[in-house]
């Protein structure tokens, strides 16, 4: 068979099609939707032609059509090397595949600007929803679209400012649970690693890290505390910063995987014997051959929640009349944690 060979202006139509065979772009339509109006002989002809011209039909746009949607679901994450948003990403696609639904990702490198032009374009190609990592508390493109009809799930925050079903971690208790365990074993001048302070994650994670601090008569101390790092190179850097104090911390807590990767370098280069704990279990972690507490939860499971969520939204837009289903009150499902320690 030749390859394939687009016209010169731009990928072929339909009608290009049609015109190679001498038919209408109403009989290509039908022959290639395998319609049994057309005869074989025909179909074939009309086949071999679309293959010929290299055409692929525009599912999107007959989709639209015929009023339905894109079959296209928006997934926003702030930070695609943190491996936590690509088990978010699986445990969305497990659940909305079964809906006939394909998800597409956006990274926004945790900045506000690049979110909001990223949902502004998923929203002008169609979607039929959006699950949302939001990078700030300033939500309102997240509720622009969510009034322009398009479902919206957040992920890891609540929404702000406009009602929408949200799927958190429990980040202040677990952050709590694991601070409070290194005071169990004796620590008392612990260090605090984490995300920006804008990173709605990040601060109720060094909210429960207080409290833990409180409820066992200890102060907060902000020397000991450093935010800001999204990257293992920044954590070691961090790290270090800390282990070089006059009086440096026994124990470290980290809020995030990317800053425990990153302590846990800053200890190796240092030969210390300080303690380490961390929010997020991260694979390897039980071959670091270091002793580490970690707060453990499911991040597939957080994933197969927020597409459960937006799939009942999605099912709820279509309706026989054609009229908007009047909405249910916004869900806020919060998934749990638990300690898990590796080495002795």
């Amino acid at each position: 068979m030749p390859e394939p060979r687009p016209p010169a202006d731009g990928p072929p139509t339909l009608r290009d099609v049609a015109e190679r065979v001498g038919v209408s772009a109403m009989t290509a339509s039908r022959a290639l939707r395998d319609d049994s109006r057309v005869l074989p002989a025909t179909r074939e002809r009309i086949r071999a032609a679309a293959a010929e011209l290299g055409y692929r039909p525009n599912e999107v746009a007959r989709s639209l059509r015929l009023g339905r949607g894109t079959g296209l679901v928006g997934l926003v994450v702030t930070n695609l090397a943190n491996p936590f948003y690509s088990r978010l990403a699986l445990g969305v696609d497990s659940v909305i595949v079964d809906d006939g639904f394909k998800t597409v990702i956006g990274n926004t490198g945790q900045d506000l600007d690049s979110e909001r032009e990223l949902v502004a374009d998923l929203v002008a190609r169609r979607v039929d929803g959006i699950i949302a990592v939001p990078a700030s508390a300033d939500q309102r493109h997240l509720a622009a679209a969510a009034a322009d009809g398009v479902p919206v799930v957040l992920a890891s925050r609540p929404p702000e400012g406009f009602d929408a079903d949200c799927v958190l971690v429990d980040d202040f208790g677990g952050a709590l649970a694991a601070t409070a365990r290194l005071i169990t074993r004796g620590h008392r001048r612990i260090g605090f690693l984490g995300s920006p302070p804008a990173v709605y994650t990040g601060t109720e994670r060094l909210r429960g890290y207080a409290a833990a601090l409180a409820a066992h008569g200890l102060p907060y101390d902000e020397r000991y505390v450093r935010q800001g790092q999204t990257e293992p190179r920044e954590a070691r850097r961090a790290a270090a910063e800390l282990l070089a104090l006059p009086e440096p911390p026994s124990a470290l807590f980290c809020s995030n995987n990317r800053n425990t990767i990153g302590a846990f370098r800053a200890l190796r280069a240092s030969g210390t014997d300080t303690a380490l704990a961390g929010f997020d279990d991260f694979e390897l972690a039980d071959a670091l051959g270091l002793p580490i507490t970690l707060v453990a939860y499911d991040s597939d499971e957080l994933g197969r929640v927020a597409g459960r969520l937006l799939a009942d939204r999605m099912r709820g837009r279509g309706s026989d009349s054609g009229k908007k289903p009047e909405p249910g009150p916004a869900r806020r499902i919060v998934t749990r944690t638990s300690l898990v320690e590796y080495g002795s």
